[in-house]
Parts: structure tokens; C-alpha cells; sequence
């Protein structure tokens, strides 16, 4: 599957015109920053629950993976947006791959990264099927549960959508800082901050940091009210990269 969507990205590359080797830095470049991206509006989820004091019935980690998704698909063109549906799905999958002898215990708060994976798949399926056939078939959503995406897209889409509704009312913008300056990441979240705070204003200021970690994790601090990004996490996504061609 993800070894597929490599494929298919590399052969759009190359009917652009652009030379093999640069093919590749480019589709590695997209997928590393499609998840760091992902990533980030998975806390950024985290964070609005919080600020927003919103109720969640279920699992906060599935909600924070929904609000994710539906970021993706409202915020970028729809190109864009499947472009990095597919390189966000297909991280979760080499998660699972490169964690296989070692998976998401049973009672952790995350739910398994193959689940996260056909969640993704399915809402963003569920977003736009009459085009998006090909994405679900190219993922192998089975159609005992394409045929409930669309309905679980639009629920999802009422729950989250009254939510950034809300955002664009006036409030704080987000504040960004980061420890390495120029870093991929730090350039990724620093464009996307600014994006986002030309489009929102938030109940309380939220501050987003890019920092060294000692982990390749990102998370959501609630004393702080703070998204922090670890630099660590761009070298760990350009390992599951390139595990999805071997």
C-alpha cells in the first residue's frame, strides 16, 4: 500500500519534468512534511479540546486523529489535500511495519497504528467518494466499511466543523518559537502558524514551540497551553520513508 502511493506520487514527479534524483528528495521531502503537518493538527486538536473546554465522548486520541484529517481536507486544495492524505495515511502504516514486533499495548491511549490508519483512509474517503475512489482503492479500504464513510465523515464534519466555526470569530493568535531556527520543522510549523493565525484567533494564546526533544514525539502540554514539536521527529519519518520502498 504505501510502497503504491510512493509510485504514484514519483510518477506525477516525473511527468513534471523533474530528474530522478531530485524525484526522490522531493517525494521524501512531501511525506516528511505531510506528517509533521498531521502531527500538528493532531495536538493542535489536543489543544482546542483544552482551550475550548469542549466534551469528548470516546477517546481524546481519536478525536485529536479526526480533527487531523478534517484539517487536512478543508485547509488545502483538493490535490494538496490528497496528496498529503496519502502520505499521512501511509506514516501510520509504516508505523505498524516498523513496530510489528513491538505494537501499541492494548491499554495504551493510542489506538493501533493499522486502526489509524483505515480511520484516516475512510474519513478522508468519506470527505469527497464520488473522487476519491481511486485513493480508497489504492489503500485497500475494504468496502464492508467504504460503505459507512460517508457517514462518518459528515459526523465527524458537524461535530469538528461547529468547533472551527468558532475560530473565526476573533480571538488570540497562536505564538511561535522556535530553539533551531531554519530547521525543516521549525520552517514547516513557522509558515503553518502564520497561516493559521491569518485565518483564526483562539479563546486563550497558544504557544507552539519546535525544540529538541531526546525523542522523535510531538505533544501538548495543558499547563503551558503549548504544541511542542520535536526536531527529532523529521528523522524518524525519513526512516519510515524510506522503509515504505524496501
Amino acid at each position: 500500500m504505501g510502497f503504491d502511493a510512493c509510485v504514484r506520487y514519483a510518477l506525477a514527479l516525473l511527468a513534471a519534468g523533474i530528474p530522478g534524483s531530485l524525484m526522490a528528495d522531493e517525494a521524501e521531502d512531501a511525506f516528511v512534511e505531510a506528517n509533521i503537518l498531521g502531527i500538528f493538527y493532531h495536538e493542535l486538536g489536543h489543544a482546542l479540546i483544552d482551550v475550548m473546554e469542549m466534551p469528548v465522548f470516546g477517546q481524546e486520541e481519536d478525536a485529536a486523529d479526526v480533527a487531523s484529517i478534517l484539517l487536512i481536507d478543508h485547509l488545502f486544495e483538493p490535490e494538496s489535500a490528497l496528496a498529503m492524505a496519502y502520505d499521512v495515511a501511509n506514516g501510520f502504516w509504516a508505523e505498524a511495519v516498523a513496530n510489528a514486533d513491538d505494537p501499541v499495548p492494548y491499554w495504551d491511549v493510542h489506538g493501533p497504528d493499522e486502526q489509524r490508519f483505515y480511520n484516516t483512509v475512510c474519513l478522508f474517503y468519506g470527505g469527497d467518494p464520488d473522487t476519491r475512489d481511486d485513493f480508497a482503492e489504492d489503500m485497500e479500504l475494504p468496502e464492508e466499511r467504504a460503505e459507512y464513510c460517508v457517514e462518518e465523515y459528515e459526523l465527524a464534519a458537524d461535530s469538528w466543523g461547529a468547533v472551527f466555526d468558532d475560530l473565526t470569530q476573533g480571538g488570540e493568535p497562536m505564538v511561535f518559537r522556535a530553539e533551531i531556527d531554519g530547521s525543516f520543522t521549525a520552517r514547516i510549523i513557522a509558515a503553518e502558524v502564520e497561516a493559521l493565525n491569518a485565518d483564526f484567533g483562539f479563546p486563550e494564546a497558544i504557544l507552539v514551540t519546535t525544540e529538541d526533544c531526546g525523542e522523535a514525539n510531538a505533544f501538548y502540554d495543558p499547563s503551558d497551553t503549548a504544541i511542542i514539536m520535536c526536531e527529532e521527529f523529521e528523522d524518524h519519518l525519513r526512516v519510515l520513508y524510506r522503509s515504505l520502498s524496501q
